[in-house]
């Protein structure tokens, strides 16, 4: 989730899917800037494609599921959670016309597990690694081989090793120097970045 990605989908409305556009709106409402921002909505968009079973942490109001539900194909699935159970009352509604291909579940992120595993995971709530003691998803355990996963909302790396705040960046670096994904940093703004990482086939 980024700062004020509700406000910059909500710029330019016009370039946008309808059903990420109503997410937004939806957003807007509840009073939530956190959605995720466009030129990450996009890549979801892209990678949506070549999946078949779809898993998300961290619904929001549902503006990066809905850019999933967007670019998927006829026959794929997708399962969001949220904890918060006012934004995924109004998510559930919003994805109710699509089920039961797409289901939003208030529950701790970790609840992800059972809908598992997936060709494509967004964790964008919860299974980042990011906070202090915060548990890291399994990619191994969530994922098939080949699978997909997409961790946001990172400033681009200047160097090796990759430093935030001056130090070194464990949260990044977890996931860059995990034995189970081949990993990739992707700048998608001056300001933003995300890691895409594919699980590798070999079982560990």
């Amino acid at each position: 989730m980024s700062l004020h990605g509700t406000r910059a989908h909500l710029a330019d409305p016009a370039d946008l899917p309808p059903l990420v556009e109503r997410a937004a709106q939806t957003a807007q409402q509840l009073d939530f800037p956190y959605s995720c921002r466009p030129e990450q909505g996009r890549l979801l968009h892209a990678l949506a494609a070549g999946a078949r079973r779809i898993g998300e942490t961290g619904t929001g109001c549902g503006v990066g599921l809905a850019w999933l539900v967007s670019g998927m194909r006829a026959g794929a699935t997708a399962v969001s959670v949220e904890r918060d159970p006012v934004r995924a009352e109004a998510a559930a509604k919003l994805f109710a016309p699509y089920a039961p291909d797409v289901n939003v579940v208030c529950a701790q992120w970790t609840e992800i597990a059972a809908h598992g595993p997936f060709d494509l995971l967004v964790l964008d709530g919860g299974g980042q690694g990011k906070d202090a003691g915060g548990a890291a998803a399994d990619p191994a355990a969530l994922l098939t081989p080949g699978g997909l996963l997409v961790v946001d909302d990172f400033t681009p790396s200047g160097g090796q090793p990759p430093t935030f705040q001056g130090r070194p960046d464990t949260a990044r670096l977890h996931w860059l120097e995990h034995p189970a994904l081949h990993t990739v940093e992707i700048p998608l703004a001056p300001d933003f970045a995300v890691l895409v990482g594919t699980r590798l086939g070999t079982a560990l």
